[in-house]
């Protein structure tokens, strides 16, 4: 029989001003975003801090299990563009000849619309579930990165440190009983309108063999000529999370000291 592999859960606090999770089905004039993060997208984060190459193989990070904990939605934001050629010119198409140059868009257009959509102070809990080794070298990486990080578009940087650190446990019993990661505000304009309560109930996506959505955002190369993805299934499901409303004192860091920023409600 063989052994099974120790495995580990590694947390990612994904938090930033602006977030796009795109799928693949989205148009070159109209990039949409999904309403919490993709596979691909946190696939391609570990890669880039990773330092790896838009070639390099993806299968010890796609085999990877992926949960998603909303910790705070965030809102849609548009950005609505209109592109012409400063020279009067008729725009390129997003065609090419069999010599690499864009042809021209036929019959001549001069003005494009172009639209991009955004998740606006959003908070997610990604949390990552693999043999140890890997994700001790994963978390490394995100610390240490290689390459910028994004929430899924490059212009997305993230506005805290991602890794929260390893947790044992299964995938779901880590984002159970990590506490809620949403902005201060946000946890005390909730715990004055409900009383301080100890847990919240937060929506989840995990990934899971019998789950019954099927996802097509499961990276198998992201070479910029031949992007491919496959499916996976998922399931959703609410968990009840520690607010951390009040302080813990079995956990580190969480003592009620003082704090800087808490005249300014963040």
């Amino acid at each position: 029989m063989t052994p099974r592999v120790p495995t580990s859960v590694l947390l990612l606090r994904l938090a930033a001003p602006l977030q796009s999770w795109g799928d693949r089905s989205s148009p070159l004039n109209r990039r949409e975003t999904r309403p919490e993060p993709t596979k691909s997208g946190v696939v391609g984060l570990l890669a880039a801090a990773a330092g790896r190459s838009r070639y390099a193989p993806l299968d010890d990070l796609t085999g990877l299990a992926l949960g998603i904990r909303i910790d705070q939605p965030g809102s849609i934001l548009r950005d609505y563009h209109t592109v012409s050629d400063y020279r009067g010119q008729p725009l390129l198409s997003a065609a090419v000849t069999a010599k690499g140059s864009q042809k021209p868009t036929s019959p001549a257009k001069r003005t494009h619309i172009t639209q991009r959509f955004y998740l606006q102070d959003a908070v997610f809990l990604a949390a990552v579930e693999g043999p140890q080794e890997l994700i001790a070298t994963l978390e490394h990486a995100v610390r240490h990165p290689a390459f910028p990080l994004a929430l899924g578009r490059r212009s997305c940087a993230p506005s805290q440190p991602l890794a929260l650190g390893q947790r044992s446990g299964s995938l779901e019993g880590v984002l159970r009983e990590e506490p809620w990661q949403a902005a201060r505000a946000v946890r005390r304009r909730w715990g004055r309108a409900n009383g301080d309560a100890p847990h919240v109930r937060l929506p989840a996506t995990l990934d899971d063999p019998a789950g019954e959505e099927v996802r097509d955002d499961v990276p198998l190369s992201f070479a910029p000529a031949g992007r491919a993805f496959t499916t996976r299934r998922t399931r959703h499901t609410y968990l009840e999370v520690p607010t951390g409303l009040t302080p813990d004192p079995h956990r580190p860091g969480n003592t009620g000291g003082h704090d800087p920023f808490a005249l300014l409600g963040w």
